[in-house]
């Protein structure tokens, strides 16, 4: 992986909490940084300043008596007296250099030079303040050049090793130092950030908590507003905004569940005082019906039709006292269910009503129980399939199965079918009260919308789930509900 690449895959920080960390820390690196640079130029120009001073105070003393060496009356010992180790001195004539020495241990050594050296030293101005040079056997110097007696340049230099030591030094000091500072202040930094984003955390979190709410239906119970905080700080008008926000959806809430409740005891006193108005005119025309005298065919026609629709609104009526009795929270009977004789009952009753299906059973061959009301799970396993009956073409294949093992402690029934298949903008809404499909999959019957309702509702007072799966050529609805040994099987 390239350097590039690795580059691109580095990602900052998310968290606000990171971010104030990590800004805080860039910051003061930056300032460590400037500082640190600040004081290592000012210290290493200072001190070059120093060399050239003594350079100067030196007054070419060792490079002059290279100078008098070379005389015939000179001793021929370059005057290395009150010179420190290392001093440089260098003889040009004609830009050429004769002589280059340094001194070692208050002795003369003969210094060897490379052309580039001898240029570099050729090209050092006059008269002019220290300049630096790189000598192939000595490294860096600093050095100075003046006139001679004879015509010639003398050369003095001074090593500039002790000053790059002393800023070497300085540079590993303050990287100590500052890393050092850096590290504490990450950590003290992130501290610091935790404590004072602390309130902020309690917003979130009763933010998640209220996101974790059924705020679909029933009564809710909002979580206790924020403790108060200064209202002048961010995070104080965070806290105050969402404990007026809290104050507005409870109200609301409180009003849509008032509604609803008006709403259920409506359809539940409707329902309840509409079965005998029904129940009656059921009966008016069952008796009509069997009059033995002739009655007009349109009499007749017009008798069986008011029968047949009492009787539909009759079914109506149940299942909405039904569903009312449910949303009330009404306790169903508890008791061993043995939900394969459920099926095949429930199997039996579709191949008799729909001949133009195929009806199939994928059965375990062992009973497989669960506790419930053996009513209300015939009635879910029924509408199940009058559902399928009424939304597919004669024909279909229509599959009963119950899973032969419990899956996490919950039996599994599944109707799946080779129909049309329902659209997918209509299943997420396929389990809501007066839901209808007849626009999109075959209808030979009609249907109050109420069924799936039912299945859901029933399902969901088991202490189950219900969901649906559909594409075209196969539709499948899924019930889980809890499982429970055979009443003959030990509990223990």
């Amino acid at each position: 992986m390239s350097a590039r690449r690795r580059l691109r895959d580095v990602h900052p920080p998310r968290s606000l909490r990171a971010r104030l960390t990590a800004g805080l820390v860039v910051l003061l690196a930056v300032a460590c940084l400037a500082v640190g640079t600040t004081t290592v130029i000012a210290l290493e120009h200072f001190l070059v300043r120093r060399l050239d001073q003594q350079l100067s105070a030196s007054g070419g003393r060792f490079a002059a008596s290279l100078e008098h060496g070379e005389r015939p009356d000179a001793d021929n010992r370059p005057d290395t007296r009150g010179q420190s180790d290392g001093t440089f001195g260098a003889r040009l004539l004609g830009g050429r250099v004769t002589q280059a020495s340094v001194v070692r241990d208050e002795a003369q050594a003969t210094v060897p030079l490379t052309d580039t050296d001898r240029r570099a030293l050729a090209d050092v101005p006059v008269g002019e303040d220290g300049h630096t040079v790189r000598l192939s056997a000595l490294n860096h110097y600093r050095v100075t050049a003046v006139a001679g007696d004879d015509g010639d340049v003398l050369i003095t230099g001074l090593p500039l090793h002790p000053v790059e030591e002393t800023v070497h030094r300085l540079e590993l000091v303050e990287a100590l130092v500052f890393g050092a500072a850096l590290t504490a202040t990450a950590v003290a930094g992130a501290l610091w950030v935790r404590v004072s984003l602390r309130p902020l955390d309690r917003v979130a979190a009763t933010a998640v908590e209220v996101t974790r709410m059924p705020l679909a239906s029933g009564q809710v119970a909002l979580p206790e507003p924020l403790p108060p905080s200064a209202p002048d700080t961010e995070v104080g008008q965070v806290a105050t905004a969402l404990n007026r926000m809290l104050g507005h959806v409870g109200d609301a809430l409180d009003r849509r569940h008032a509604s609803e409740e008006r709403l259920r005891q409506f359809a539940a006193d409707a329902s309840h005082e509409l079965r005998t108005p029904v129940a009656t005119v059921r009966a008016h025309t069952e008796l009509a019906l069997r009059h033995k005298g002739p009655l007009p065919a349109e009499v007749r026609h017009a008798l069986e039709r008011v029968h047949s629709e009492s009787q539909r609104m009759s079914g109506l009526v149940d299942d909405l006292l039904l569903l009312a009795r449910l949303d009330a929270g009404r306790p169903l009977a508890r008791e061993p269910v043995d939900l394969t004789r459920l099926a095949l009952d429930a199997v039996d009753d579709a191949r008799a009503v729909a001949r133009d299906h195929r009806w199939r059973l994928d059965l375990p061959p062992e009973p497989v129980y669960v506790e419930g009301d053996p009513h209300r799970l015939h009635q879910v396993i029924a509408n199940l399939l009058g559902n399928a009956r009424g939304h597919t073409p004669a024909g279909t294949e229509v599959t009963l199965a119950i899973a032969s093992a419990p899956v996490g402690g919950r039996t599994q029934l599944t109707v799946t079918d080779n129909g049309p298949g329902i659209p997918e903008a209509l299943q997420a809404e396929i389990f809501d009260r007066f839901t209808r499909a007849d626009h999109s999959r075959s209808r030979t019957a009609g249907g109050t919308g109420l069924g799936l309702a039912i299945v859901q509702a029933v399902t969901t007072a088991h202490g189950g789930t219900v969901d649906v799966s559909s594409r075209p050529g196969h539709t499948c609805f899924r019930i889980r509900l809890p499982s429970t040994p055979a009443p003959d099987q030990p509990t223990g």
